[in-house]
């Protein structure tokens, strides 16, 4: 864990907008037809650079048939609320829900951003058994831990998706 706040994380929206813009983005890459995996693009955006605007490494997933949908980071400026008690997590994680397969990978950016690399897959059964929930839809960070919006699964033993997905998969990102 970092000795000061991430440097990406901004106590306001106005604070963000003067930052250094990104120098890379994450991207998905989808397989329409399921014939092959999803994929993660890293693209590079400095615009001083040789390789700006390509993609400079691809994390391939060892699955078919994820759908990646709304994915997000571990940890984001919410974490700065002095009640949350978080102000050293790092943005480090990228966390991807595969609505159609209920399977969510964990991608670790570090120590090298462009070199991103699956860290852990939590499989459909484990997210079934620990939320009662399936279709992981849409990944959030917030002040207490990662919020996880999923659109299946559900009855009477199901526990909240948000509280029961952010816990589990908090502790289990690391």
């Amino acid at each position: 864990m970092p000795a000061h706040p991430d440097p990406t994380f901004h106590a306001s929206a106005k604070l963000a907008m003067q930052a250094p813009p990104e120098k890379l983005a994450y991207t998905v890459m989808l397989s329409p037809g399921f014939s092959r995996p999803d994929a993660l693009a890293v693209v590079d955006l400095d615009p001083g650079s040789k390789s700006f605007g390509k993609i400079v490494h691809t994390v391939i997933m060892p699955n078919k048939g994820d759908e990646f949908h709304h994915f997000g980071w571990n940890a984001c400026s919410s974490a700065l609320s002095p009640l949350a008690g978080h102000a050293f997590l790092e943005r480090r994680y990228l966390i991807i829900p595969g609505i159609r397969s209920s399977r969510i990978y964990v991608i670790d950016t570090k120590p090298d951003p462009t070199k991103a690399k699956i860290h852990k897959i939590i499989e459909p059964e484990e997210v079934f058994a620990k939320t009662g929930y399936s279709r992981p839809h849409t990944i959030h960070c917030g002040p207490e831990g990662i919020y996880v919006s999923t659109l299946g699964g559900g009855g009477p033993t199901a526990r909240t998706a948000l509280r029961a997905s952010s816990s589990w998969i908090a502790k289990r990102s690391t």
